[in-house]
């Protein structure tokens, strides 16, 4: 929309019409300006960063951001599934994506470029409902200075923190409201059964001194000293150690739990073009690129450079992880975990 005002040559107020004419211009630079509501569990310290990095490539595209943890986003948005009110998903679990997903909540497209992921980086449905960004691989922070002050040993698998000597030196996170927990409690119960995987719960139940409602928080904990071990993911672990936290980063010798971070259009946003290119730009070289500063495993193959600390043996201990099962169970199993452990969660 253009606006045009006729000024009289002889007028005795040219102040104002000058300043009619440069509020009336605001206002059609505005109106041409598509705004897109995006819901995400990205760390919010990053937020800014995204929407610059987006911006620089579509300025007439802007991004109303609503954050919160993996869990209370994706209970909002099916909370708001009869009544949307997100354009689109930026930054959310995978699984928490299949969940929305086989609820019919999301709008299939194929981002330009989507061939060019890597396997498992995007929906199998062509087009895809989804498409993955990223992935962050279960990792234990471990202060060596605590360690060595209260005597413990460095653990090296999963069953050794059912030890009694760690006791009350242990953080993770809630998996109902993190991503990097619930990763943490489906790779478990894949890994030694779910009679086996309760049971091993239980056991580490009595040397967690709490859960916290962020992924990355026990690991900045374990950083600064405020505990031991944090239950945590590694390359948080890493680019903490890089800044000079006393950290080492141990990769449980029974396997590790992951998850992709993907993206998607809500069915139903009326802002369906800008949907589609901010959807467009997720799949690009600049946005794996954006995703690798935050992240060492990217969708878009050849883009990661190596992280400095990150352990190399992260790969070959990932989990043959059954993303599909994840979704499916996720409510039974979010339900029963709360059942059991959610007194020592922390204060929201």
């Amino acid at each position: 929309m253009k606006v045009s005002l006729a000024i009289p040559e002889k007028t005795g107020n040219k102040k104002y019409a000058a300043a009619l004419l440069a509020a009336l211009a605001s206002l059609s630079a505005s109106a041409e300006q598509a705004e897109l509501t995006v819901y995400t569990a990205l760390e919010a310290n990053d937020l800014k960063k995204y929407a610059d990095r987006f911006n620089e490539d579509h300025p007439d595209i802007k991004i109303n951001w609503v954050r919160d943890s993996t869990g209370i986003i994706t209970a909002k948005l099916l909370a708001e599934k009869e009544n949307p009110r997100a354009d689109v998903i930026w930054g959310l679990a995978g699984t928490s994506l299949l969940v929305l997903s086989d609820q019919g909540m999301l709008q299939p497209y194929a981002p330009v470029g989507v061939e060019k992921l890597a396997k498992g980086f995007r929906d199998a449905n062509d087009p895809p409902a989804w498409t993955g960004m990223d992935a962050w691989v279960a990792a234990l922070c471990v202060n060596r200075y605590e360690m060595e002050k209260n005597g413990l040993p460095v653990p090296k698998s999963w069953k050794d923190l059912l030890d009694p000597v760690y006791k009350g030196h242990v953080i993770m996170p809630n998996p109902a409201s993190s991503g990097t927990g619930y990763l943490d409690v489906s790779s478990w119960l894949q890994l030694f059964g779910e009679d086996e995987g309760w049971k091993y719960m239980d056991g580490l139940h009595a040397n967690i001194s709490r859960y916290t409602h962020s992924g990355s928080k026990p690991c900045k904990l374990a950083a600064t000293g405020e505990t031991a071990i944090g239950v945590s993911y590694a390359y948080r672990a890493a680019k903490l150690k890089n800044q000079g936290a006393p950290l080492d980063v141990v990769v449980p010798e029974e396997g590790v739990g992951w998850e992709l971070e993907a993206s998607a259009i809500v069915k139903g946003t009326h802002n369906l073009d800008a949907a589609k290119k901010l959807m467009d730009w997720s799949v690009s070289l600049r946005a794996n690129e954006l995703y690798n500063e935050g992240y060492a495993v990217v969708a878009l193959p050849g883009v990661a450079k190596p992280v400095a600390h990150f352990p190399p043996e992260v790969t070959e201990r990932m989990i043959e992880n059954d993303f599909s099962w994840a979704a499916a169970n996720r409510a039974r199993i979010l339900e029963q975990w709360s059942s059991r452990y959610d007194a020592k969660s922390e204060a929201e």
